[in-house]
């Protein structure tokens, strides 16, 4: 072990998703130093993916846009507080809250001549890479600094009463008819698939025997749930009505799952639920959903172009030739849509699925037709 340590912060501001993508460090610190108290510095609104981890000890949260006076409250509060302080990300501010947690600091950062003065205020850094090395790849490359040993799961947790909440809206969740999950609205259009396919795609698992729960968020794209639930009268409507660490209870009782690039697949592939990700301009080289179990690699699972398979995660790539093209939509914002998944068309979504069930009769052994 490089430096003795009683505490350590991790600091993840940024989006739900990251912050998830961030816990294998953390369940490598307490792997390799089992009395390491771990605490986090995360973005209000983002902390509900790590409140049930039993591998952090506080979760400090921070507003996106912080008044001065909140502001200078947190840095008084985490000040030389840590033993080590870890930066995951390449920004300003994550690197200057480290700076002022730790009295040790590594993270991340740019290898440019702007970054210069953040490289001043860690003691050690390595250089970030956006394109060719997966987020959690890039997340454990921190550890090599303190000699600990990485470990690559995202860590998905929840408590007891977390499960007795979904059980009262979804009673049927302990029955041994199995059920899929369809999280149908990622939080940014340019993400979505088509109502007309998830309704598709729902009629055909219900012929097939299963029970539907369609999951969502109450975001932009809340009308897509409702036309989606609409199509789908049979199906369990669970949008908007659980929280994160229920939702991964529900994930990790379910025979299969399917959704579109967001945090919730990432959940999905962490506790090994057979998983069908439907991926259009984002980059499965830094984005794709880790499997569960996966090796922890200095690069990715994934490669950047094709449908692929690793583990319980069938990542289906949306069609054409510009695809990734790592742009937000086709009119290159966040509420545009992305026409590789627009013309997604179902029967493609439902041969991964065929495949995803076919190699996982273990989970789903009543299933009847497929």
């Amino acid at each position: 072990m490089k430096r003795e340590m009683n505490s350590a912060l991790v600091v993840c501001t940024r989006r739900i998703g990251d912050v998830l993508l961030s816990t294998p460090v953390v369940r490598s610190l307490k792997a390799a130093l089992s009395h390491l108290m771990v605490d986090m510095l995360v973005f209000e609104g983002t902390q509900d993916i790590v409140s049930a981890n039993g591998d952090i000890r506080r979760i400090w949260t921070i507003p996106e846009h912080p008044p001065i006076g909140t502001h200078l409250r947190l840095l008084r509060s985490i000040w030389q507080r840590y033993d080590v302080a870890l930066s995951v990300l390449a920004g300003d501010r994550p690197t200057f809250h480290a700076w002022a947690a730790g009295r040790y600091r590594v993270g991340t950062l740019l290898p440019d001549k702007k970054s210069w003065w953040k490289r001043r205020l860690l003691d050690e850094w390595v250089p970030f890479d956006n394109l060719n090395t997966h987020t959690v790849s890039m997340n454990l490359h921190l550890l090599e600094r303190l000699e600990i040993e990485p470990i690559g799961t995202p860590v998905v947790s929840w408590r007891p009463e977390d499960e007795e909440s979904v059980h009262r809206l979804f009673p049927r969740m302990r029955d041994p008819r199995p059920y899929a999950v369809l999280h149908v609205s990622p939080k940014f259009s340019y993400k979505t698939w088509t109502v007309a396919g998830w309704i598709t795609l729902g009629r055909w698992l219900i012929d097939h025997g299963m029970t539907v729960v369609v999951t969502g968020t109450e975001s932009v794209e809340a009308w897509s749930c409702e036309h989606v639930v609409q199509g789908l009268p049979d199906a369990i409507n669970l949008v908007g009505q659980v929280t994160l660490p229920a939702l991964g209870c529900l994930l990790g009782h379910a025979a299969l799952y399917v959704g579109t690039d967001t945090a919730v697949s990432h959940m999905a592939a962490a506790v090994g639920v057979p998983t069908v990700v439907l991926f259009g301009p984002s980059n499965p080289v830094k984005w794709g959903p880790w499997p569960k179990d996966f090796p922890p690699t200095t690069h990715s699972p994934w490669q950047r172009q094709g449908s692929q398979r690793q583990g319980n995660v069938f990542l289906l790539q949306g069609e054409g030739e510009c695809v990734p093209c790592l742009g937000e939509g086709c009119d290159r914002h966040i509420n545009s849509l992305s026409d590789c998944l627009q013309r997604l068309p179902v029967n493609r979504v439902i041969q991964a699925v065929e495949t995803m069930l076919a190699k996982s009769k273990s989970r789903v052994l009543t299933l009847g037709g497929v």
